[in-house]
């Protein structure tokens, strides 16, 4: 986790959230765009250019667009940030909002 935060600050990795806009709102991290799971293959070339890194709230939606974003084999290197921003958040990373749950 502290490895994808340390390669984002430094503009080396993207990061998207893929939670639902609710969740969003209530907890999120300051310049992560949000492209909720459903719209991300609408909205494909809105995501950034590789390497990308894709957040939830606890990995498990983020590991299946990750997943389906390497099969396509179109991004580059996509990365699930296991844990979520439960994991994130646990682990003293910035964000604004709820503490999330």
């Amino acid at each position: 986790m502290a490895d994808a935060h340390a390669r984002w600050s430094e503009g080396a990795l993207s990061i998207v959230d893929v939670r639902e806009h609710d969740e969003h709102d209530a907890t999120r991290i300051d310049g992560v765009p949000l492209i909720p799971m459903g719209e991300v293959m609408d909205r494909i070339d809105e995501l950034p250019d590789a390497p990308l890194a894709i957040l939830c709230r606890s990995g498990n939606r983020s590991g299946k667009v990750a997943d389906h974003l390497n099969a396509m084999g179109e991004h580059g290197e996509v990365l699930n940030v296991e844990g979520g921003i439960l994991a994130w958040a646990a682990e003293g990373l910035p964000y604004e909002g709820e503490s999330p749950r």
